[in-house]
């Protein structure tokens, strides 16, 4: 793990979120006397067909509950909504969502979310739901792949009938940052941070391409960080460790956890 030269020493933390969604996490990080270099390891862009989206729309008033897990699946949502339908069919359906930044970016839309569960993971969602689904119509727009089933196959269980529509897609950059992988090779780095599975498992593909095969090695004394418990699964799986996690699974949680870490480590 990465180590400070002194409590004076400024560290270096690479971001891996997506081009545009970046800035957030990276005013948080320089708030707190952080240095930032970004890696985009995500690209959000339309799903590969809006059909599944728009048929949902067109019968958006039979269902109970419209359950949004990201940021993006609300800004995507409305986008289409917008073009293809009629807020007001709104009125009748709930609104469950996962995270204060999807609450945010909704009541930005000009609706409050009915549901938020305590902690800002799917799984919260399904475990502390306010009512019964017994018999009730679910639309859930999401990711197009990579997304976990944890939330269709639980709410199904407990006799939910749960529509899946891809609202948006990520993917993986065509080539890595050059000024990220030249800071990785010249050990300018000190800490990395992943804010989702996805980041993870495109992040080692884009710094093979960047290093080449010896890749890992060039980790070996940064710090890997994770929003929460899955991204972290996915950092032991594919990294071997995570050196840092949010105890709040939000950007100012993994900021604060990485603060922490930070004036631990210049002790």
């Amino acid at each position: 793990m990465a180590r400070l030269q002194s409590a004076h020493s400024p560290i270096t933390a690479l971001v891996t979120r997506s081009t545009g969604q970046s800035s957030q996490f990276t005013k948080l990080l320089e708030a707190a006397g952080i240095q930032v270099l970004e890696m985009p390891a995500l690209e959000i862009q339309p799903p590969s067909t809006w059909q599944p989206l728009d048929e949902a729309i067109a019968h958006l008033h039979t269902y109970d509950w419209l359950i949004l897990t990201s940021a993006n699946a609300v800004t995507f949502f409305w986008q289409r909504l917008q073009q293809v339908g009629n807020p007001a069919d709104l009125d009748s359906v709930k609104l469950a969502v996962v995270g204060k930044k999807t609450a945010s970016v909704l009541q930005q839309q000009g609706f409050q979310a009915d549901f938020i569960p305590p902690n800002f993971v799917a799984d919260s969602l399904v475990a502390t739901f306010p009512e019964s689904v017994q018999g009730r119509k679910l639309l859930f727009p999401r990711v197009e792949s990579g997304g976990r089933a944890v939330l269709v196959k639980e709410m199904t269980a407990a006799g939910a009938t749960v529509t899946e529509v891809p609202a948006y897609e990520s993917g993986c950059p065509q080539t890595p940052d050059p000024e990220a992988i030249a800071a990785l090779q010249a050990q300018q780095i000190h800490v990395i941070t992943f804010a989702s599975s996805k980041t993870v498992r495109h992040t080692c593909q884009l710094l093979q391409q960047g290093l080449g095969t010896h890749w890992a090695e060039v980790l070996q004394t940064v710090a890997i960080a994770s929003i929460g418990p899955k991204t972290s699964d996915t950092c032991q799986e594919l990294l071997g460790r995570v050196d840092i996690e949010a105890t709040e699974y939000t950007l100012e949680g993994l900021t604060q956890a990485i603060t922490e870490w930070a004036s631990a480590s210049s002790d």
